[in-house]
């Protein structure tokens, strides 16, 4: 029997909000499934009884979304997995490739008391190492002001905001040249027909070009820095609001987290 307490039932919907939580696509039963890494037979089950608990709403063949009380719940546990990541990497000298696994494993033996005692130690961070919006207690998110690098023209100054730790191997290329958040970038060129992208990385007048990928690119978030001659993208002022998921959040019942 799976209940709101269930660490697989608290996977699936932290799964399903991070599907959308940077795009507003919504999740199907097999990008769920490659996301779980589990067979889509084990999904319809799971999603089916997400629906019988009241967290998930899915008609067949259609997109799953989050219910509020399961977006509540969702919130509650990527809150506490990313509070988590911040400490091993704060407190315990990690890497922020080395975090997301122990994280996973730590989510769900660790007490509410640990978890809100745990946000008071670290001083209420805002976002965990990689960027990611760490949500309130009362769901609301800090979102970052932050765009795809991939929008950015040539010419244009950022900073790192935010990169996605899907695949750690990412993660430690970027460290390795020198690219972690708050990093300045200038978009330097790009290769004719989806080819690499070249971006300075640093602020000095020699910095070091990098090549970045298909993947690489659609990794990083950033902060724009202003606008230059003939730029394409408005420059965005600082702010800092709840997502539209999170104000459902807050209109959800309480849910208990493990």
């Amino acid at each position: 029997m799976h209940s709101i307490d269930s660490s697989s039932v608290q996977d699936y919907v932290k799964a399903i909000y991070g599907f959308t939580e940077w795009q507003e696509t919504p999740i199907t039963a097999s990008q769920l499934a490659g996301r779980m890494s589990v067979a889509n037979s084990s999904v319809t089950g799971m999603v089916a009884k997400l629906v019988e608990l009241g967290l998930a709403r899915h008609e067949k063949y259609g997109p799953i979304s989050l219910t509020p009380a399961g977006l509540a719940l969702a919130l509650a546990m990527v809150r506490r997995h990313r509070l988590i990541e911040t400490f091993l990497v704060d407190q315990l000298g990690y890497s922020w490739d080395e975090v997301h696994d122990e994280a996973e494993l730590l989510e769900h033996s660790v007490s509410d008391t640990f978890i809100e005692r745990l946000d008071r130690k670290l001083g209420h961070p805002a976002r965990d190492p990689h960027g990611d919006p760490i949500p309130a207690p009362d769901g609301v998110v800090p979102r970052p002001d932050a765009v795809p690098l991939a929008r950015l023209d040539d010419g244009h100054r950022a900073r790192v905001a935010r990169i996605s730790d899907d695949n750690p191997a990412l993660l430690k290329f970027l460290t390795d040249h020198g690219v972690g958040l708050d990093t300045p970038l200038l978009v330097s060129g790009r290769a004719p027909f989806g080819g690499l992208l070249a971006v300075a990385v640093g602020e000095s007048p020699r910095a070091p070009l990098l090549q970045l990928g298909e993947e690489l690119v659609a990794a990083i978030w950033v902060e724009t820095l202003g606008t230059h001659e003939g730029c394409t993208l408005a420059a965005y002022s600082a702010r800092t609001t709840p997502s539209p998921t999170a104000a459902a959040a807050n209109d959800a019942p309480a849910v208990p987290s493990a």
